[in-house]
């Protein structure tokens, strides 16, 4: 399929290259020219202007959004909608609201262009492994992409939630759940560093050893197990960790429904409280953080 990926970040990028590597034809564009270049150079088609992405692709049109969440989206989705003729494809495979979809598409749908959000996981790995997708929007046109998802996803690895905004309310769900996990996989560990047993430890090895059968086993303790290896007691990180707006979202939805979801919101709130100070639970979320997205760390005078 012919396509374009507007916005060539840690997931965008990669994005454009599996799609490559799988035979189709990308269009790529990102605010900033130099990016743009370098995947041009990996076979992608180079556009510079939003006018010039719709130039290069054929009727039906398929733009693929991977921008930050907020106001760059809408900026671009008010241009698009002046560019774009009726039946073309815009999908949103940012971390959005899911109100903001069903929003978006309602805008759309007034020059008659179709509007499909993507929950997207699978961080900085998802170049070798696949993404996993969380789809959106009309069955109909979710039909008509379902080779870029195949392309994209492992086997098994996307599904079609139902109408606009679905893809996205669980995706925010799902990154509740990894708040919690992360934060209880943190907390363990910071009660094996405050225990008489700390200095014969060996985290790294603990990891591996609770992946090998045990209940608690998953691909975040692979990745604290590579964490732990780079730095036994992660004395290279501050333990301050960042929310990128889902884990507010999935207990403000807790909120609004009456549903009780205490570890998820603590987690949240943990989060906040990491910022004033260093706790090694914390710096157990962060590196688990850096190492399947790429998120950047406060880096410690430790080393």
């Amino acid at each position: 399929m012919k396509m374009a990926m507007i916005g060539l970040g840690r997931m965008g990028m990669n994005m454009a290259r599996r799609l490559l590597q799988n035979g189709h034809e990308v269009v790529v564009y990102n605010r900033t020219p130099q990016k743009t270049d370098q995947i041009a150079l990996e076979g992608a088609a180079a556009a510079y202007t939003l006018p010039e992405i719709a130039e290069k692709l054929t009727s039906p049109r398929i733009i693929w959004l991977m921008l930050p969440a907020g106001s760059v989206i809408d900026e671009h989705l008010l241009q698009l909608k002046e560019i774009l003729a009726p039946g073309d494809i815009v999908i949103d495979g940012g971390n959005t609201y899911f109100k903001d979809d069903i929003r978006r598409a309602k805008s759309l749908a007034e020059k008659e262009i179709y509007f499909m959000d993507a929950g997207v996981s699978g961080g900085i790995w998802g170049l070798e492994i696949g993404y996993c997708l969380m789809i959106g929007g009309p069955a109909e046109i979710f039909q008509i992409l379902e080779p870029l998802f195949k392309s994209l996803a492992p086997q098994e690895g996307y599904l079609h939630c139902g109408p606009a905004g679905a893809g996205h309310f669980v995706k925010m769900v799902h990154n509740g759940i990894e708040y919690g996990m992360m934060q209880a996989y943190g907390e363990g560990f910071q009660i094996m560093e405050a225990s008489p047993y700390a200095d014969t430890l060996n985290y790294a090895d603990i990891a591996h050893l609770w992946n090998q059968g045990s209940v608690v086993r998953s691909w975040l303790l692979e990745l604290a197990e590579a964490a732990f290896s780079k730095n036994k007691k992660l004395t290279d990180i501050r333990g301050i960790v960042e929310d990128s707006g889902e884990g507010r979202w999935t207990v403000q939805q807790a909120i609004e429904t009456g549903i009780s979801a205490p570890v998820i919101t603590l987690s949240l709130m943990n989060r906040f409280r990491s910022r004033d100070t260093d706790a090694f639970s914390d710096k157990v979320v962060a590196a688990l953080r850096r190492e399947f997205g790429g998120h950047s760390v406060v880096e410690s005078q430790k080393k």
